[in-house]
C-alpha cells in the first residue's frame, strides 16, 4: 500500500491542493493518507463509484461507535438527527419527508428574493478597494436561508457565527477550544429553534419550518429532534458552501478574465458548473466501510473509512481535457461538488440558483470589478475557501 505525506496545513497545499492531488491521483490513486490516517481515493471514477456503493455510508458501524464526549452532547445530539450522518432506512425516511417541503417549485420561486438580497448589498458596496467576503458572499446566503425558514432575517448574525463555530470542527486543527465552541454554538441554535417551531405549531405560516412540521409520508411526520437537526443542516451546510463558492467563483472569473458574455442568461448556468469543477468549496467527503472492498491494489477493510476527495475530481484528466483551465463553455457537468447517490445534496438547486442570481448581479452592477491584491486561500481544509477577497468597483 503506498502512503501519501501530505500535511492538509501545508502553506503550498493550501493555495493550490490540484497539483497535490494530480501527484497522488498519479501514485495510486487510493492511498494510505498519513496525515488523516485513512485511505484517500484522488481519482474520478472511484471517488464517484464509491460515493454510489451502498457498501460504504456515513453512519458510524455499531462496533467502532465511541462514547460521545461529555463536552460535545449539544452537538452530537444534533449530529444524531442529521439526514448528512444517517443511512437507510431512517435516511431514506427524513430525505422524503424533507423533500415534500424544499420542492423545486419553492427553491425557484426564491429567485425575486434572491435578486432584492443581492441589489441591497450591492447598493452599499463602498468605492474604495473592501472585501467581497463578508460584504456580499456572506451575507446573502445567510438571508436566503433566514428567510427561507422563516425565522426572522435580522438574526442572520447568530446565524451565520451558530454556522462557523460547529463548522470549525469539520477543518483540519481541530482543539479542544473548537470543540467547546461548538457545542456552545449548537446549544444555543438548538434552544432557538426549539422554541421557533413550538410558535409555528400554533402559528403556522408559509415557510419552510411550517412546511418541515406538517410535512407527512405514509403517516409519520418529523420529530421536532429531527426536525431541528434538519434545519441546523440546511443553514450549516448551504451557507457555508455556498458563501465559500461565490468567493472562489468571483475570484477565478477575475483571475481568469472571463468574459462578462459568460454570465448572459444562456450562458450562466454552464459558468457556475465550471467554477464548481474549477475551485469548489468542499474537498473532502469520509465515509465508512460495512464490508471489505477491493480498490485494485488496495483492500478498504469493514468498519475503517475512506477519505472521498471531491475536490480532485474535477481536474481528473479521465473526466475532462484540460482539466487545469478554466472554460466557462465547457459541456456537462463534471465535477462532484455537491457530492453523489444517497447523500447527494439536497440544496443543490438553490445554492446553483444563489449563484446564478448573485454573479450575474455583481457583474451588473460593478462591470469593470477587478481585484486589488492577490486572493489568498485560508487554512481551513477541507474547506477550500478565500481569507479575503479584496476587490476595487
Amino acid at each position: 500500500m503506498k502512503t501519501l505525506n501530505l500535511s492538509p496545513r501545508d502553506p503550498d497545499f493550501i493555495q493550490n491542493p490540484y497539483a497535490a492531488y494530480a501527484r497522488a491521483r498519479a501514485d495510486g490513486p487510493v492511498l494510505y493518507w498519513q496525515d488523516y490516517g485513512m485511505l484517500a481515493a484522488f481519482d474520478a471514477a472511484t471517488v464517484q463509484a464509491l460515493l454510489r456503493d451502498r457498501r460504504l455510508g456515513r453512519e458510524v458501524p455499531l462496533d467502532q461507535r465511541q462514547p460521545i464526549p461529555t463536552h460535545m452532547t449539544d452537538f452530537y445530539a444534533l449530529e444524531t438527527h442529521s439526514m448528512l450522518e444517517l443511512e437507510p432506512p431512517t435516511h431514506t425516511h427524513l430525505r422524503g419527508l424533507v423533500l415534500r417541503a424544499f420542492t423545486s417549485r419553492r427553491i425557484a420561486g426564491l429567485a425575486p428574493e434572491i435578486e432584492r438580497v443581492a441589489a441591497d448589498l450591492l447598493a452599499q458596496l463602498p468605492r474604495d478597494p473592501f472585501d467581497l467576503i463578508p460584504a456580499f458572499c456572506t451575507q446573502l446566503p445567510v438571508r436566503i436561508i433566514a428567510r427561507l425558514l422563516g425565522v426572522p432575517e435580522d438574526m442572520w448574525p447568530d446565524l451565520l457565527r451558530w454556522s462557523n463555530d460547529m463548522v470549525a470542527v469539520y477543518q483540519a486543527g481541530r482543539s479542544r477550544v473548537t470543540e467547546d465552541v461548538a457545542n456552545a454554538a449548537a446549544a444555543e441554535f438548538t434552544a432557538f429553534l426549539r422554541d421557533y417551531v413550538e410558535q409555528r405549531r400554533h402559528d403556522p405560516r408559509d415557510d419552510l419550518i411550517t412546511q418541515l412540521i406538517v410535512a407527512e409520508k405514509n403517516g409519520e411526520t418529523l420529530s421536532t429532534d429531527a426536525l431541528i437537526g434538519t434545519c441546523v443542516l440546511l443553514l450549516n451546510a448551504g451557507h457555508e458552501a455556498t458563501v465559500h463558492a461565490l468567493g472562489n467563483g468571483v475570484a477565478c472569473l477575475l483571475a481568469n478574465n472571463v468574459p462578462i458574455t459568460s454570465l448572459a442568461p444562456d450562458a450562466i448556468a454552464a459558468t457556475v458548473e465550471e467554477i464548481l469543477r474549477y475551485d469548489p468549496p468542499l474537498h473532502v467527503f469520509e465515509r465508512f466501510a460495512y464490508e471489505d472492498i477491493d480498490l485494485g491494489d488496495v483492500t478498504l477493510k469493514r468498519g475503517k473509512k475512506i477519505a472521498l476527495v471531491l475536490g480532485a475530481v474535477g481536474h481528473d484528466p479521465m473526466l475532462c481535457d484540460q482539466p487545469d483551465m478554466f472554460d466557462h463553455t465547457r459541456p456537462g457537468k463534471v465535477h462532484a461538488a455537491f457530492g453523489g447517490g444517497l447523500h447527494f445534496c439536497v440544496g443543490a438547486p438553490l445554492a446553483r440558483l444563489e449563484m446564478q442570481v448573485a454573479l450575474r448581479a455583481l457583474f451588473d452592477h460593478a462591470p469593470t470589478l477587478r481585484l486589488a491584491e492577490k486572493p489568498r486561500f485560508a487554512d481551513t481544509y477541507h474547506f477550500h475557501k478565500l481569507e479575503r477577497l479584496i476587490v476595487q468597483v
